[in-house]
C-alpha cells in the first residue's frame, strides 16, 4: 500500500516518457488524476512532416469548397493572413498515406493497450484522425473552447459514461501563455449530478481553482480520460504567434461502424453550426 501510495503521490506537472509498457508508476497517475504527459513522443522531423500533410490536405479542402468529410463537417475560420483556414479536420489519416502509417508505429501500442488489447485506430470510425488548429484571430472559431465532459451523449441517456481516452499527439509548442489544455483532475471519478451540472457545458470558460494546465511542447502525447472536466483557454497571444494544432487519435473496441461518401451528419453537429453561424454574424 505504501508504494502505491507514493507512485501517486507525484505532482501534478508530472512529465512521463514513453516505453515499451505503461508502468505502474503511470497507471497508478492516470488513475487518480485521469491524465498523463509524455516528453517527445514524436521527433522534430516526424511532427514537421505531420504539419506538411495538415497544410496539403487542408489547401486542397478549401480549393475544393468541401464542407464535410464522410458527413462530419468541417469547422472553417479565418487565419492569421485573413483566408480561410480549416480548424477541425477529421479523418485526416485517410487522406495521408504519412500520417496513417505514422498513428500505427510500434512506439504507440502501450497506449493502444491503455484502451484495450483489441483497440484498433479508428481511422474511418466515428470522427477518424482528427486535428485541430486553435487561433486568437478575429473570425476564428476556435480561439478556445468551454468547459466539458466528453460523456455528453451518455448523459443525455441517463448513463455514466465509461472511459474514454483521449490520445493528443502535440505538433506545436504551448506554454501556459498560449491557453492550450486545461483539467480538473480527479474529476473522472465524479457522480453523475456533477457531471451533469458542476459546469455549464461550452458556455464557461472561466478558470477553475483545481485546474491544472497542460503544458506541452511540439512532439509530446497526452492521455486524458474524457469524463475529466477540461477545456481549451484562449492564447494571450494574437495571430501567428497564437497557433495551436494537435492531433487526436481515436482508439476503439467496439463494433466496427466505418463511415464513407454517403454517411448522413449526426444531428449533434447541426447544432454546433447552428451555435457557430450565430457566432460569426454577432463578430
Amino acid at each position: 500500500m505504501e508504494n502505491r501510495e507514493s507512485q501517486t503521490d507525484l505532482p501534478l506537472n508530472t512529465i512521463f516518457q514513453l516505453g515499451d509498457s505503461i508502468t505502474p508508476e503511470q497507471a497508478s497517475f492516470l488513475e487518480r488524476h485521469g491524465f498523463l504527459h509524455f516528453r517527445g513522443v514524436a521527433t522534430p522531423s516526424e511532427v514537421q512532416t505531420i504539419m506538411n500533410e495538415v497544410d496539403r490536405i487542408q489547401a486542397k479542402w478549401v480549393e475544393s469548397g468541401t464542407r464535410e468529410i464522410y458527413g462530419i463537417p468541417l469547422f472553417k475560420g479565418k487565419g492569421s493572413q485573413g483566408g480561410e483556414q480549416i480548424q477541425r479536420m477529421p479523418f485526416t489519416s485517410c487522406f495521408s498515406s504519412a500520417i496513417k502509417e505514422f498513428v500505427r508505429d510500434a512506439r504507440f501500442e502501450p497506449v493502444r493497450k491503455l484502451v484495450g488489447e483489441d483497440a484498433r485506430v479508428g481511422d474511418e470510425e466515428k470522427d477518424g484522425v482528427v486535428v485541430n488548429t486553435y487561433m486568437n484571430v478575429p473570425g476564428s472559431v476556435y480561439p478556445r473552447l468551454g468547459w466539458h465532459t466528453d460523456g455528453l451523449r451518455d448523459l443525455a441517456y441517463l448513463r455514466m459514461p465509461s472511459q474514454m481516452l483521449n490520445v493528443g499527439l502535440h505538433l506545436t509548442d504551448c506554454p501556459k501563455e498560449n491557453g492550450g489544455l486545461r483539467l480538473i483532475p480527479g474529476t473522472h471519478r465524479q457522480g453523475f449530478l456533477s457531471m451533469c451540472f458542476k459546469k455549464l457545458y461550452f458556455v464557461s470558460h472561466r478558470p477553475d481553482a483545481k485546474e491544472v494546465c497542460v503544458e506541452t511542447k511540439a512532439g509530446d502525447l497526452t492521455v486524458h480520460d474524457g469524463r475529466l472536466w477540461h477545456r481549451v483557454e484562449r492564447s494571450t497571444y494574437e495571430g501567428p504567434q497564437s497557433l495551436r494544432r494537435s492531433m487526436y487519435v481515436p482508439y476503439l473496441t467496439d463494433a466496427y461502424q466505418p463511415k464513407g461518401t454517403a454517411s448522413k451528419t449526426p444531428f449533434y453537429h447541426y447544432i454546433g453550426m447552428a451555435a457557430r453561424a450565430v457566432k460569426r454574424r454577432l463578430s
